[in-house]
């Protein structure tokens, strides 16, 4: 009997991470393409990280999610406008937040990481990994909420 119960409860848990939630999302083709080697040089080694291989980095840990000025966020990789300072508001998560991006700059996706689908973001220019997007923004504009790595962004201020 427990060797039956032990069985049971492996095939559960084996079948929570099926071939349905490991199906990686197609790769898209964006207009800029690198190797991973270039990636590599290219960016810091938390950037590569959290960019190229879809991680996160520490809540509360970027100097962006306190930034309040008016400008332009873009992509670090590539340097891409991505979000307008206008619709960046204070999710209290410890990431850059927005209320929409820029319309057509960003990319959209599913990942399942977690076990389960979430609506994952690129820079729709070099298909570096951004972050998250949410439908619990502040109700007042869109509702949405674009959770954002800082390590990803970098601020253009306006002239």
């Amino acid at each position: 009997m427990k060797y039956i119960a032990i069985t049971l409860l492996f095939t559960l848990f084996s079948s929570c991470t099926g071939a349905a939630q490991k199906k990686e999302v197609a790769k898209k083709s964006f207009p800029i393409t690198k190797t991973e080697t270039q990636w590599k040089q290219e960016l810091t080694a938390v950037q590569y990280h959290v960019m190229r291989e879809a991680g996160t980095e520490r809540p509360f840990s970027s100097p962006l999610n306190d930034n309040f000025e008016e400008g332009v966020y873009v992509c670090a990789a590539c340097n891409h406008p991505l979000f307008k300072s206008e619709h960046k508001f204070d999710s209290g998560t410890g990431w850059p937040s927005f209320d929409r991006p820029i319309e057509g700059n960003v990319a959209f996706g599913t990942d399942y990481k977690l076990g389960y689908a979430r609506n994952e973001e690129h820079c729709a220019n070099c298909g570096g990994h951004l972050g998250h997007y949410f439908n619990d923004g502040p109700k007042e504009t869109t509702g949405e909420r674009h959770c954002i790595n800082g390590v990803a962004l970098k601020f253009v201020p306006a002239n």
